[in-house]
């Protein structure tokens, strides 16, 4: 069986080494590529990839949406089975892509994702939603239509009919896999097909993510309500669980203040997004998928390229 590997990027010079060096060590029966899609880094991610012997893939960043993204490497892809991992994630395991695709032997799997864990970097209530989402027991047919792309393969026979919606601000996965168990299929989890998923994100990038992801979540089920009891309610009670947590690992005065920074900023980005009305414009995608640095060197280009122009005439 052939497996093509494909992971999203921009500027993750400082991770993706780490899981092409992981990708290199699996004692894998399979055949593998590797197919990177970069949506315009400006760092070193994609000399690092294909120092690496990826396939790099390059999506104009006013293109990119996830769907999109993966579809675009999907595209390109020639395995029987498409593993999406992000650009910040490495295996725990040399095993990882075996066990990946171990469920795929049972023709009516059509989806497999495996387990999540973070490490120091990781905030400790991104820690609690880990162990939350992903335990450590496997389940070879899943009720309920929920994965991460993160960690994800799929049949590409099966992506060849249905591809992924590229206008969802996020949970392009959810809905594949929803859509896909419809239609008689199984969604399997792998507890053992561990990776390290690491987030560094600002505060701003916290409650992006949870935002743009609530602009999905409402489309994909439009009469889910989010209110300012629910944020208030979510918000007070996922802080206490924390703590309480915290505490019985000896880690409250560590994180007493990050614990509350991250679950208010998951719940009032939860609550903003369902609030949303309207397109993803241009300006939406730049502040869901793009620091301010790549768009105030755009912008300082944008400016420079007519003078250069005016300077060439005279």
């Amino acid at each position: 069986m052939k497996c093509s590997i494909i992971i999203r990027a921009f500027n993750e010079e400082k991770h993706i080494g780490k899981l092409l060096d992981g990708i290199a060590r699996q004692e894998s029966q399979h055949t593998i590529e590797i197919i990177l899609v970069d949506s315009g880094s400006t760092d070193n991610t994609v000399q690092i990839a294909e120092s690496r012997g990826a396939q790099v893939i390059k999506i104009r960043p006013e293109e990119f949406s996830f769907g999109r993204a993966l579809n675009l490497g999907c595209q390109y892809a020639s395995g029987d089975i498409l593993l999406f991992a992000s650009a910040h994630v490495y295996p725990v395991y040399t095993n990882w892509i075996d066990r990946m695709l171990a469920p795929f032997e049972d023709s009516k799997v059509a989806l497999t994702y495996g387990r999540q864990i973070g490490n120091h970097l990781s905030k400790f209530s991104e820690q609690q939603l880990f162990a939350k989402w992903f335990p450590d027991v496997s389940n070879s047919n899943q009720s309920i239509p929920f994965c991460n792309n993160a960690n994800t393969a799929i049949r590409r026979s099966l992506w060849e009919q249905m591809t992924y919606d590229e206008s969802l601000t996020g949970l392009e996965d959810l809905h594949w896999a929803g859509a896909i168990q419809q239609q008689g299929y199984k969604i399997a989890y792998q507890a053992d097909a561990v990776i390290v998923h690491v987030h560094e994100e600002t505060p701003r990038k916290i409650y992006n993510r949870y935002y743009r992801e609530a602009i999905a979540f409402k489309r994909l089920k439009p009469h889910a309500t989010f209110n300012s009891w629910h944020f208030v309610y979510l918000a007070i009670t996922n802080i206490l669980s924390d703590y309480s947590a915290a505490m019985q690992t000896g880690a409250f005065l560590a994180n007493v203040f990050d614990i509350p920074m991250f679950r208010v900023l998951q719940f009032w980005g939860t609550y903003q997004g369902y609030r949303f009305v309207g397109t993803l414009d241009r300006t939406l995608r730049q502040r869901f998928y793009y620091p301010n640095e790549f768009f105030r060197r755009e912008k300082v280009e944008h400016a420079v390229q007519p003078l250069m122009k005016q300077i060439a005439y005279e």
